[in-house]
């Protein structure tokens, strides 16, 4: 049995429109979306239960806050067992300079995406947080040179 939900047209559209702006008042989603608004609701709530519109959250700019510099960090591990891994996993993800943290299938193990201050604070975080770290065995940085297309 599957848990996937079958969406429309206006489903998609209600989708698009929420992507664009969370904060969309119902009545003005209903018009966008060319209905009233007590059934544009109950799409809304059905694609929430259903897990499809899982939060709604605000959208930061880290360059205003002092974290102007990303960097696509990669991770491979020289050890195969749980235990180390999941350790590994713990300290990385508790990190808040880490805002994005994903195992991968292939080479290499881990994909970040780290926000810091500048090359020095990224030098500190790396240098102190992450080759210490039992299991790593390489760390490869990439500084972003300019953000072209993010999705929420």
């Amino acid at each position: 049995m599957s848990n996937e939900i079958t969406l429309d047209a206006i489903d998609r559209d209600i989708l698009f429109h929420l992507r664009q702006d969370g904060r969309l008042t119902n009545v003005e989603l209903a018009r966008r979306v060319g209905l009233t608004p007590p059934p544009c609701l109950r799409r809304v709530r059905r694609l929430e239960e259903a897990g499809v519109i899982t939060g709604y959250r605000a959208v930061v700019d880290h360059q205003v806050l002092g974290a102007g510099l990303e960097v696509i960090v990669s991770i491979e591990v020289s050890v195969s067992d749980l235990k180390t891994l999941e350790g590994l996993e713990r300290t990385i993800a508790a990190y808040e300079e880490v805002v994005e943290f994903r195992r991968l299938f292939a080479t290499p193990d881990y994909h970040l995406r780290v926000l810091v201050a500048d090359y020095a604070a990224y030098e500190r975080f790396q240098t102190e947080k992450i080759i210490g770290i039992p299991g790593v065995a390489r760390v490869i940085s990439q500084p972003t040179m300019k953000k072209i297309k993010v999705l929420g």
